[in-house]
């Protein structure tokens, strides 16, 4: 109901162009209300950020998807959109230019101005998903020397400008970082004490090469707001701060998820990218899972005689099928999520077959006594399977707890099989286990039903 309101409020100022009462009614909206209506009439983005302060314009257009960010900046006029380039955080900017055409960045930079020019290019120059991409040189930084007056007073001057003043870095001249405290550390004691006296000289922090996956990951074990940013020399270059860390874990789990669902990693929403893009980023992996289904086909020829033999056979391969790939797929998703939240790495493997092998042949028993109860169970009423019901009810029963058995295996060992070949596991996708599970599940089936039925129905 409140969107209602704002969106109709919206467009009767607009409609009139009554531009100062309009500016005011916007300053006045929360920033999350603020992005909402500008994906709600998105041909009247670039009149709301221009008739937003500047400040608040930056807060909402950082929050903005891609596609929207770069129709606004197309529409703005020049000064507006240096203005806007100036007013964003160094690591929101460097998101946003390194997603546009290097011949548009070009152009973009040049209407910054030289200090954050400087920063923008120095960003720009770090490895793609970095740490030193999304890091920010506006921090507060204090020497071991100052009193914790002296660190406060800082704070009130040049905290405005800093990305956080939850945490401050103590640097010596070198800007070589040797310790850091929470604000509330410098609160609670006297203002004469000095820095020094409080330093233990130990603290977490990332290079400015490492992976953002891995910064995720130190976020999470140590509870941090904010982590500094070093350089080889251990010179404090920048901070990383949680909401770059809550931006990053998004884009990685949707790519995983898509990933996991058998289709290369979009790189802009599915209603934005162009159809032939696309069906370009799925046509591969389909291509490949049908060449895997062909083997299927393939293994199904080779045992063509034990299935003329024993038709009640062919009955049972959609479920045989299924069942292994059903298990595979939740083996599979079980452990790449497992690994992208760091609860376990390669070096687990061997806990992980372990406990998949126990897993699997106890799901495999509960389906297979399940089929073993069914067969039983039908035949009593349509004598469908004759005189050998139970041997048939056995032969499903062991191949279900071949099958999961494998499955889950198959599921669990891929993605760390993967990872340790330097590849992304989560493109050990559910569609590519439940593949090659359908292939190998019909050999077991075939080959138990050869044990149970040889020299009776084969």
């Amino acid at each position: 109901m409140e969107n209602e309101v704002l969106l109709e409020r919206f467009e009767q100022l607009a409609h009139e162009q009554n531009f100062r009462e309009l500016k005011d009614f916007l300053d006045d909206q929360l920033i999350t209300d603020i992005a909402e209506l500008i994906y709600e009439v998105p041909e009247q983005a670039a009149l709301i950020i221009n008739q937003l302060t500047l400040g608040r314009a930056a807060a909402a257009f950082r929050i903005l998807e891609f596609p929207t960010q770069e129709d606004i900046i197309r529409d703005l006029p020049a000064h507006k959109i240096a203005e806007l380039l100036n007013e964003l955080p160094p690591d929101d900017r460097t998101a946003f230019l390194e997603e546009l055409p290097s011949q548009a960045v070009t152009e973009l930079i040049k209407l910054l101005n030289p200090e954050e020019r400087k920063i923008t290019l120095a960003l720009l120059g770090y490895p793609e998903n970095s740490v030193g991409r999304i890091m920010t040189p506006d921090y507060i930084a204090a020497k071991s020397h100052w009193t914790v007056a002296k660190v406060l007073n800082h704070i009130r001057m040049y905290g405005r400008d800093s990305e956080t003043i939850d945490v401050i870095y103590i640097i010596d001249n070198q800007g070589k970082l040797l310790d850091d405290f929470r604000i509330r550390e410098f609160l609670l004691v006297s203002p004469d004490t000095l820095v020094e006296s409080l330093m233990d000289h130990r603290f977490v922090s990332l290079h400015v090469n490492d992976e953002q996956e891995e910064a995720v990951q130190v976020f999470r074990l140590e509870n941090r707001v904010a982590l500094p940013v070093l350089d080889d020399a251990g010179v404090m270059l920048g901070i990383v701060t949680i909401d770059d860390m809550l931006w990053i874990l998004n884009e990685e789990h949707t790519e995983d998820i898509q990933k996991i669902g058998g289709t290369e990693a979009l790189d802009e929403p599915y209603l934005d990218m162009p159809l032939l893009r696309l069906v370009q980023k799925r046509v591969g992996w389909l291509i490949i899972l049908f060449i895997g289904e062909m083997l299927t086909a393939s293994v199904m020829a080779y045992f063509e005689d034990e299935i003329a033999k024993a038709v009640v056979l062919a009955m049972f391969i959609p479920l045989i099928i299924s069942s292994g790939g059903n298990s595979g797929s939740q083996a599979s998703t079980l452990i790449i999520q497992a690994m992208a939240l760091g609860e376990l790495t390669i070096k687990d493997w061997w806990r992980v077959m372990r406990r998949e092998i126990i897993s699997g042949v106890l799901l495999g028993s509960a389906l297979g006594i399940i089929g073993f109860i069914r067969i039983l169970i039908w035949n009593s009423f349509f004598h469908t399977y004759g005189d050998h019901t139970v041997l048939i009810g056995l032969t499903l029963g062991v191949s279900l707890i071949g099958v999961v058995l494998w499955g889950t295996l198959s599921g669990s060992m891929l993605p760390l099989i993967l990872k340790k070949a330097g590849a992304d596991p989560a493109s050990s996708s559910a569609p590519f286990v439940a593949t090659l599970v359908d292939v190998t599940g019909l050999l077991i089936y075939f080959s138990v039903a050869y044990i149970f039925l040889k020299g009776i129905l084969l």
